[in-house]
């Protein structure tokens, strides 16, 4: 058995004894921390954390190894519960687009936004994908990210959205962190069926979705209910069929407009609904009534330039907030947790502890890994940061855009 004991930490951060679902409302602005703390592994699990000054000491001290992380903080690796991470390509001319006045909208029309990538992505091989990814995620995970989840969506035809699945069933097998699969063919209507919706859905609902349970290559469906994408009446009709294949809702909404994706999501009881950016008091009301957990993505809200989602007031209607990347090349090409954090605290005026409790317990929520991933826990597994020294926790947001992670530790193994 191998073992790891972490001492002198000057702030363990994110602590509780056992799993607790999600956080919610304004009780998201306390965080669990023990100062002058230990934290002590073994193989892959968490089974022991508290003070120094309650420690007892190591009678077995065969297989053990010792870390000394005085100035240091010690919390869990970031649970990034919404991202495209499998994509071919990238897309910086359409950032320049935006820098010369297009909207989002207008790209897409002209072919560019999903439909770009979703060209791309028709050419590329399985085993480019699968490389670049990987790459992708390896940087991402340097940086604190101990699970993510990845959609489908670039694919837009039964060949190519198996093509994704696949790729990120392989990523599964091999990545060291915890993946989760989101299949999201409603991602946009193809041009060859731009005069034939309903033909595209039933494809979803008739083809994709029985051979996506067949293979068993999805734990999640999803589907962009916006403005000039999916109705909620689709959304729902989708949703629905993917329920009775096994899969769990999620749902893109509120991103462009009020488009009704809050309530479509609600209504098939989605374990979260991601954007937001446009949700009013409605919007908060079907929420409070469900346990749909809604998701920011401050990246995507910013790079866009959309309005910030009124993240104050879900708080204080006591709705349990996530934060996600939606890591992609046309929205949000960018992963990095820690900047999504700094920049929720600054546009949304949210605390530094609620954004460790959104990307922490409540993401985990998000992606369904509650009794295994978001905190320091006894039997959970030992995902963690190590920072340089600094001093604070508060510090870890304020000095942003630099990388104070010193290591990082996934299933007790240290990855950098």
């Amino acid at each position: 058995m191998k073992k790891l004991l972490i001492k002198n930490i000057k702030l363990l951060v994110q602590v509780e004894d056992s799993p607790k679902h999600v956080v919610r409302g304004l009780s998201m602005n306390i965080l669990p921390c023990i100062e002058n703390a230990y934290l002590a592994i073994e193989n892959d699990t968490i089974v022991d954390y508290g003070s120094m000054s309650d420690w007892q000491g190591i009678s077995d001290w065969s297989n053990l190894e010792i870390i000394d992380a005085e100035g240091k903080i010690v919390l869990p690796t970031f649970c990034d519960s919404h991202t495209h991470a499998v994509y071919a390509g990238s897309r910086e001319q359409e950032y320049v687009d935006r820098l010369h006045g297009l909207t989002y909208q207008e790209i897409a029309l002209r072919g560019g936004g999903i439909l770009n990538s979703a060209a791309r992505m028709g050419t590329a091989t399985e085993e480019e994908l699968y490389t670049d990814a990987y790459a992708r995620i390896q940087k991402l995970i340097r940086l604190g990210t101990g699970a993510i989840e990845i959609k489908s969506g670039y694919g837009l035809s039964l060949e190519t959205e198996l093509k994704m699945l696949r790729v990120i069933q392989r990523l599964k097998l091999n990545l060291p962190i915890a993946v989760k699969a989101t299949f999201l063919g409603a991602h946009a209507i193809p041009p060859q069926y731009k005069d034939d919706r309903e033909g595209y859905i039933d494809l979803i609902c008739n083809e994709m979705l029985p051979q996506i349970h067949t293979e068993q290559l999805a734990d999640y469906c999803d589907v962009f209910c916006e403005e000039n994408y999916f109705t909620p009446t689709e959304t729902i009709r989708i949703l629905s069929v993917a329920k009775n294949y096994g899969l769990q809702p999620k749902a893109h909404a509120n991103q462009l407009a009020y488009s009704g994706g809050v309530q479509a999501g609600v209504k098939v009881d989605a374990v979260s609904v991601d954007h937001l950016e446009y949700v009013g008091d409605t919007e908060i009301e079907a929420l409070k009534k469900s346990n749909t957990v809604p998701t920011i993505l401050p990246g995507a809200q910013y790079f866009l330039g959309l309005p910030n989602p009124p993240v104050r007031a879900m708080l204080e209607a006591d709705l349990p907030i996530a934060i996600a990347s939606d890591y992609n090349p046309g929205s949000c090409p960018n992963g990095n947790m820690w900047w999504m954090l700094q920049h929720a605290c600054v546009a949304y005026k949210i605390t530094p502890n609620e954004a460790f409790n959104a990307s922490t317990i409540n993401s985990a929520y998000a992606m369904g890994i509650s009794q295994t991933h978001g905190s320091i826990c006894p039997g959970k597994k030992a995902n963690f940061i190590i920072t340089a020294p600094v001093p604070s926790l508060n510090y870890l947001l304020y000095n942003f855009g630099m990388n104070n992670v010193e290591a990082v530790y996934i299933k007790g193994e240290k990855q950098i």
